[in-house]
């Protein structure tokens, strides 16, 4: 058995046994060093043509010294699981420094970096192992929302594009001696479902599988990600990578976070995360909770039953995780709970659909083969008033929208991405899941790279001569 299957043997059996403890803020520690230009340069960076200070995931390269250290003092203070730091090791996030090349790179270097800081402190406690998550960052687009407010349609990334810059970065972590994969920081979950593909692909060229960990952030105080969705939404648009915890991070600190995590731990049939900021930033963008009031707040989470893993983000140190360690040390890791098997699926909000549903309502006509009038309208691009006939649909009390572009004289799949695109912007009508109808499989394969909701598993069943997705009561319990 290879030193990585013993580790995951490990890992399973910790996590029955106890809350396991995450790290803490890696960028909240490396500006306690107050780091300069050239210490982010190093010697083999001197003449790089642009600014790189503020490039964190490089001084995996220039200064390891400095975030060995980082990491030795999160394991010192109790951490189980530490992460890479390779947050923006992605080619999109380092196109801003000029530094594409070095991506898979920084990745290699990330984990081994942390791969041999875990493996020393586990030499010195070797009844309590610890493990390397390596981390995959949101990058700084989103595949779900326009940034022009005046073109609702336009995307500045694309999913191939994310899958591209994902497999890079978890071919390089997987080299580099991870132990699991880290998807964190989610504020869009299609940037989430490309990463998810793209890490399920390299499991499969390379022969091996990691568990995945998969870490969502609700920006506000309605309780929703960037991108619009709810958390039961999330979890349902993401459960389909089984991923071995499922948690939230980030944006919130611990008090604001805990009904959403109330939820996900009530919802979720796997193990549930929490790496909170250390309270809500003050008005210079710094962080004053201390050390014994976040671990106050997430020992009330533990005692609540609420925790498999728990750490801290932004604003965390060392003295964050050990206050945490130590306030959840007596509390048993959440159960389990036995969720009734059902088809689950998502827009921006749930919609369950099982054994005490009634008829499912679903709209049709945003479908070129029903309905003359949007078949007009998508002839003429006339997609303003197309997408009044989908908020029709909805209003009216369609519980999930059909839409087929299947006409000889129409690019279909041109007009699928198009029209898909537009809803994503229209909350009113994307907060019900998408039922993609075609014949054509290059138009389902482009329509599913432009939803973020969840559209079928378990329940739903692609029509073998039509390709329309259809509901299956005959797969619930």
């Amino acid at each position: 058995m290879s030193d990585r299957s013993v580790r995951l043997q490990a890992l399973k059996h910790a996590l029955k046994e106890r809350i396991l403890i995450l790290d803490g803020g890696m960028g909240t520690m490396i500006q306690s060093y107050k780091l300069e230009e050239q210490d982010y340069r190093g010697k083999r960076f001197a003449d790089w043509p642009s600014d790189v200070k503020g490039n964190n995931d490089l001084l995996v390269l220039t200064r390891p010294d400095v975030i060995g250290g980082i990491e030795k003092a999160y394991l010192d203070a109790g951490a189980d699981i530490l992460e890479t730091n390779t947050f923006n090791a992605t080619r999109i996030s380092m196109a801003d420094y000029g530094m594409e090349e070095l991506v898979y790179e920084l990745n290699v270097e990330g984990a081994r970096l942390a791969r041999k800081v875990a493996d020393a402190k586990t030499l010195e406690t070797p009844d309590k192992p610890r493990f390397v998550a390596g981390v995959l960052g949101p990058t700084s687009r989103t595949c779900s929302l326009s940034p022009d407010v005046n073109n609702p349609g336009y995307r500045n990334v694309t999913f191939d594009e994310l899958v591209e810059n994902y497999t890079e970065a978890t071919k390089g972590l997987i080299e580099g001696g991870v132990d699991l994969i880290l998807i964190e920081t989610i504020f869009d979950t299609l940037n989430a479902k490309a990463a998810i593909f793209a890490v399920q692909g390299v499991y499969e060229e390379l022969g091996v599988e990691l568990p995945i960990m998969i870490s969502g952030t609700i920006t506000d105080a309605s309780g929703r990600t960037l991108s619009g969705q709810t958390t039961e939404a999330f979890w349902n648009s993401v459960a389909h990578a089984k991923p071995i915890s499922i948690g939230l991070n980030c944006a919130l600190g611990a008090s604001e976070l805990r009904p959403y995590l109330e939820e996900l731990s009530d919802k979720a049939s796997t193990h549930v995360s929490a790496h909170p900021n250390a309270g809500l930033p003050n008005e210079f963008g710094e962080y004053d909770e201390l050390p014994a009031q976040t671990a106050k707040v997430i020992e009330e989470f533990a005692q609540s039953g609420f925790l498999n893993i728990v750490g801290g983000c932004c604003g965390t140190t060392p003295g964050h995780i050990e206050a945490i360690a130590k306030a959840v040390a007596g509390y048993a890791p959440r159960q389990i709970p036995d969720i009734p098997k059902a088809c689950r699926l998502s827009g921006l909000e749930p919609f369950t659909i099982d054994r005490n549903s009634l008829f499912v309502n679903v709209g049709e006509r945003t479908n070129i083969t029903g309905s003359a009038k949007f078949a007009r309208l998508i002839r003429e691009d006339n997609y303003t008033e197309a997408l009044e006939v989908a908020l029709q649909q909805v209003e009216a009390g369609a519980q999930v929208i059909d839409i087929n572009m299947d006409e000889g004289m129409l690019d279909s799949k041109k007009a699928m991405v198009t029209f898909l695109n537009l809803i994503a912007g229209e909350p009113d009508i994307s907060r019900v899941p998408i039922m993609i109808d075609s014949s054509k499989w290059d138009v389902i394969e482009a329509g599913l790279k432009c939803i973020q909701g969840k559209i079928g598993e378990g329940g739903i069943a692609e029509g073998a001569k039509s390709g329309q997705l259809l509901v299956d009561f005959s797969s619930l319990e």
